[in-house]
C-alpha cells in the first residue's frame, strides 16, 4: 500500500475527531472563584462543605472547577456557592435596608437571613447575613431560589454560627 496514500485518509478521520473532542460536554461544567477566607472562616466553610446536601432543589451535586471545599454546585452551572466571600456592599446600603433598592432586597429563609441581588444577566446571588462567615449562592436557569435557599438552611444553620462576619 502507498503510505501517501494512506496519510490522507487518517488525517481526514484526525480532524473530525479533533472536532468532536471541541464540541464535548466538558464545556457544560461549572467554575467558579475560590475565595481566600482567613483560617477561622475557612475552618466554618469547611464545615459548612462537609454539611452540605446531596441534592439541592432538585439537583445533584456537581462541584465546580477547581475543586475546593469553599465551593459547591449543584446540577454544572445552576446553582453555585462559594464560602467565605467578602461582604457585598449592598448589605450596608440604607436604600436596601429601606426597601429603596428593587435589586437588592433582604430577607430570611428557614432561620437563615439573606441578601438577594438581581444581578445584570438575570440570575440571582444570595448572600447570607447575621453569620460568622459570608455564604453567597449564584442561582441560574430562571430558578427563584426559594427551593435552593430552604435546602441549604440546615448546613448553613449547622456549619456557620449567627454572628457577625469579620
Amino acid at each position: 500500500m502507498n503510505s501517501f496514500r494512506h496519510r490522507h485518509a487518517i488525517l481526514p478521520a484526525l480532524a473530525v475527531l479533533i472536532t468532536a473532542a471541541g464540541c464535548s460536554s466538558a464545556d457544560d461544567s461549572a467554575s467558579a472563584a475560590v475565595p481566600s477566607p482567613d483560617a477561622k472562616v475557612a475552618e466554618l466553610c469547611r464545615n459548612l462543605d462537609e454539611a452540605l446536601p446531596t441534592k439541592v432543589d432538585g439537583e445533584s451535586r456537581d462541584d465546580p472547577e477547581p475543586a475546593s471545599e469553599l465551593t459547591a454546585g449543584w446540577g454544572g452551572v445552576a446553582i453555585i456557592l462559594r464560602c467565605g466571600v467578602e461582604r457585598p456592599p449592598k448589605m450596608i446600603d440604607p436604600k436596601v435596608a429601606n426597601g429603596h433598592d428593587p435589586d437588592a432586597v433582604p430577607g430570611g429563609v428557614n432561620g437563615v437571613d439573606w441578601l438577594m441581588e438581581k444581578q445584570d444577566d438575570g440570575e440571582y446571588r444570595f448572600t447570607t447575613a447575621n453569620r460568622s462567615a459570608y455564604v453567597e449562592v449564584r442561582v441560574t436557569d430562571g430558578r427563584d431560589g426559594t427551593g435552593v435557599l430552604i435546602d441549604l438552611a440546615p448546613a448553613v444553620k449547622k456549619a456557620i454560627p449567627e454572628g457577625i462576619a469579620s
